[in-house]
């Protein structure tokens, strides 16, 4: 299986230098991974240096909580794909969906999609070890009502990152009409193993090399 095509290789720490998003991009062209995942002031900085590689950038929209308004993440959506973005992985509202406000939600997500102009993929990030199993189930039908292309378990800044059964019940929900990408915590190839046997067809880490290597020295 070739782990690293499915890899976002990710640095999304507020502490992250110039220096460091650099090699970040570096290393992925070396190992093949699919994307970087940056914080969205680094993405024309990666688009320059990705280009003609075939690695592509990815960024987060309302990172890390989700709760700023519908405005502010599709002008941030906007403004990203206009810096070379390919990938847009956005936090959804939690608060409305404890509210039990799901026409925001919708909205909210519709407008990154619309935002995107089909330019980027838009993954919703669930935050799943916030939620309930029914409201997993619900997130997800909204963000396929809602024209996004994957959802996603975590932002990795919560309480919990990526569960198999969360992942599992995500790509139960979704079937064949959505990509899921599990992310938060993927840190070995036994945890990559363990997601993409859930459903996962995407994975969100910091830790490919570590996971391609093990592969390679197994």
């Amino acid at each position: 299986m070739n782990y690293a095509k499915m890899i976002d290789h990710t640095l999304l720490k507020q502490e992250a230098t110039k220096g460091q998003i650099k090699k970040l991009c570096e290393e992925a062209v070396n190992y093949g991974f699919h994307s970087v995942c940056v914080n969205s002031s680094y993405v024309y900085y990666c688009a320059g240096l990705l280009k003609g590689t075939g690695v592509k950038v990815c960024t987060v929209i309302g990172f890390p909580l989700g709760a700023m308004s519908t405005e502010a993440k599709a002008s941030e959506a906007r403004l990203a794909v206009q810096d070379g973005a390919e990938e847009l992985d956005m936090v959804i509202h939690v608060g409305m969906i404890k509210s039990g406000d799901w026409d925001h939600v919708k909205q909210d997500i519709a407008s990154v999609v619309e935002a995107a102009e089909k330019k980027a993929l838009v993954k919703v990030i669930l935050e799943t070890c916030l939620l309930t199993e029914e409201e997993i189930v619900k997130a997800c039908q909204v963000s396929m009502e809602a024209g996004a292309d994957f959802v996603k378990t975590s932002t990795g800044f919560s309480k919990e990152g990526a569960r198999e059964e969360d992942v599992a019940l995500m790509r139960r929900t979704v079937s064949d009409r959505m990509g899921v990408k599990a992310s938060g915590g993927i840190r070995t190839r036994e945890d990559a193993e363990r997601m993409i046997r859930a459903g996962a067809d995407r994975l969100g880490t910091s830790s490919g090399i570590a996971i391609l290597e093990e592969e390679i020295t197994d």
